[in-house]
C-alpha cells in the first residue's frame, strides 16, 4: 500500500469529524460498523491520500460517501472520485435523504456491492 504525505491537520480534522457526524453519516455508519457487512472492515472519517472519506473500506477498496444537496454536480467531488479511481477505489455516494428514508434499500445497494468487490 502507497503512503501518502499527509497534511498535519488531516488527522485533526477527522478525528474532528468522527465526533460531528451529521444524522443521515450517523444512520448510514450503524450499516457497516463492526464488520457487520460481508465481514468488511469500514474505518468512518479517514484519511484516504489527500482526502477524508466518510467511510472506507480498505480491503475492497471501497469508500462510501453520505452526500447532501450540496454534492449534486460538485466539480470537486468530480475530481476527488477520479483521483480515488486512479487509486483503485470505487466510490459510492448516497444522498442524505435516501439512508433517512430508505436505509434498506441503501443497505442492499451496499451488500451487493460488496459481494460484488469480495476478495477470495
Amino acid at each position: 500500500m502507497v503512503k501518502y504525505e499527509r497534511a498535519p491537520l488531516a488527522t485533526v480534522r477527522a478525528r474532528s469529524m468522527r465526533r460531528e457526524m451529521t444524522d443521515a453519516e450517523r444512520k448510514l455508519w450503524f450499516l457497516p460498523r463492526d464488520r457487520r457487512l460481508d465481514g468488511a472492515k469500514f474505518r468512518r472519517q479517514s484519511p484516504v491520500g489527500p482526502y477524508i472519506a466518510d467511510f472506507v473500506c480498505l480491503g475492497r477498496k471501497l469508500i462510501v460517501e453520505a452526500d447532501g444537496g450540496q454534492h449534486v454536480e460538485n466539480k470537486r467531488d468530480a475530481a476527488r472520485d477520479r483521483w480515488l479511481a486512479t487509486e483503485g477505489y470505487v466510490v459510492v455516494r448516497y444522498s442524505n435523504i435516501d439512508i433517512l428514508k430508505n436505509p434498506e434499500g441503501v443497505l442492499m445497494d451496499l451488500l451487493a456491492r460488496l459481494e460484488g468487490r469480495a476478495l477470495n
